[in-house]
Order: structure tokens, then C-alpha cells, then sequence
């Protein structure tokens, strides 16, 4: 699935079926930002700490994020949330 096949299901009901990390990005677009942080809470690899840290930025809770971009190995970041979501899903789906 490309990023603009993923986008496109934005509009839908329910998420495609692709895997929870990529679940998690699709609710967090769809402002559901607690079913997102449920699905990310239970993935326990970088990719999951990468979507934490996305989603508490997004709250605004930023020692709590830098906490989650450690654990995903990746660098805070400082460009808008829409720019990092497609990044983050951008890379998550080449890697599903």
C-alpha cells in the first residue's frame, strides 16, 4: 500500500488491514487519539515508540514524547505533525 492508498482510507469507517503500528497512525490521523495510543502502548519495538512519541507530541506532553523518540531510536522532531505522520506512515508502510 502507498501512502496515498493509505490517506485515502482516512475517510472510512474502520482502518484498512494492514498492522497495528500502521492501525495506530490511522486512528491518530482520524483524531482518535486514544484508540491510537492503545494500539501503540502494546507494540513493543521501535516503530511502536516511534507512533508513542508522535502521539504525545501531538498531546503536548514533550518529556514524555523525548522519552519515546529514545526508545524508537530516532531523532525529536521539530517539523509539524502532519509532516512527521506521513514521514512516520511513509516508512512504516515500506517496511509492511
Amino acid at each position: 500500500m502507498t501512502i496515498d492508498e493509505f490517506r485515502a482510507t482516512l475517510g472510512n469507517a474502520e482502518p484498512p488491514a494492514v498492522a497495528p503500528v500502521l492501525r495506530a497512525m490511522w486512528h491518530a490521523a482520524n483524531g482518535n487519539w486514544n484508540e491510537a495510543h492503545r494500539i501503540a502502548q502494546d507494540i513493543n519495538d521501535q516503530s511502536g515508540a516511534w507512533v508513542h512519541a508522535h502521539l504525545h507530541r501531538a498531546e503536548g506532553d514533550s518529556g514524555n514524547a523525548r522519552y519515546w523518540y529514545r526508545q524508537a531510536a530516532q531523532g525529536e522532531a521539530t517539523d509539524s505533525l502532519e509532516a512527521e505522520w506521513e514521514r512516520i506512515a511513509t516508512e512504516l508502510l515500506g517496511n509492511s
